[in-house]
């Protein structure tokens, strides 16, 4: 889909020329749309500033963009691709905050209106919001590029400590994880494992952007899904879906 492979968009993205388009009208924060020029290449691309935030009480302030950063590291550590590329930049129209590579889609087809066979995609979704601790997957949080790829975005409240799980997809709670998305867990927790005594490069990544007990809870929630191997049911005693939904 990009003419730059994935390493050159995070470049871009990091060292490119940022300039404001537009901004996103619906949402609880400030949310624009803007442009990455580098090198003779041209990204759109989202950008949420820091300072744009809404405070949360559950949620450690001027945080979210770099839990943004954090599913992205995520995502790539387990080889999905769910996450656009990300990164955080110190510096910016509106000051400090994440960019994101803009995936073009269909804004009026999501997870509602998902066709039967996409909604049977969706496993490694599910998944990864259990992984992640995501409290807010809206159904238009998921999109499918041209090419039917499946991204995920919008993960600025992910990673708390505390369960926080609030989703639309619920699809396969209580079914068995597929094996070879186990396998895929499994790799990942192992990138989590220090190494003669010292942190792994992806704790290291992770480190700039979430706090340590944020990690060891990330890490404890792998062990967890791979011990029981099972989609989780929504509990009973909280909410367990977004609002609003969509």
């Amino acid at each position: 889909m990009f003419a730059l492979q994935d390493e050159e968009i995070v470049v871009a993205l990091q060292k490119g020329k940022l300039e404001v388009k537009g901004e996103f009208l619906l949402g609880s924060n400030y949310t624009f749309l803007a442009k990455v020029d580098y090198l003779g290449e041209s990204l759109d691309v989202v950008y949420k500033p820091v300072r744009g935030e809404r405070p949360l009480w559950d949620f450690p302030p001027a945080s979210l963009a770099r839990r943004e950063v954090a599913a992205y590291l995520v995502s790539e550590a387990l080889n999905w691709r769910l996450v656009p590329p990300t990164v955080f930049r110190s510096e910016g129209p509106f000051g400090a905050g994440s960019i994101q590579l803009f995936i073009q889609h269909d804004f009026e087809y999501h997870y509602f209106n998902f066709s039967t066979q996409d909604r049977l995609r969706l496993r490694p979704v599910a998944l990864f919001d259990l992984l992640v601790n995501n409290a807010d997957r809206k159904a238009s949080h998921i999109i499918l590029d041209p090419d039917r790829h499946i991204w995920l975005i919008d993960h600025g409240i992910c990673f708390h400590v505390e369960n926080k799980l609030r989703t639309v997809v619920w699809d396969f709670a209580g079914e068995p994880i597929p094996d070879d998305l186990v396998v895929d867990l499994i790799e990942f927790r192992q990138q989590l494992t220090p190494g003669n005594g010292q942190p792994s490069e992806l704790v290291n990544a992770l480190g700039g952007y979430l706090s340590q007990a944020e990690i060891e809870a990330l890490a404890r929630r792998a062990d967890h899904l791979i011990a029981y191997r099972t989609f989780q049911n929504p509990e009973l005693n909280r909410r367990p879906f977004p609002w609003p939904p969509v």
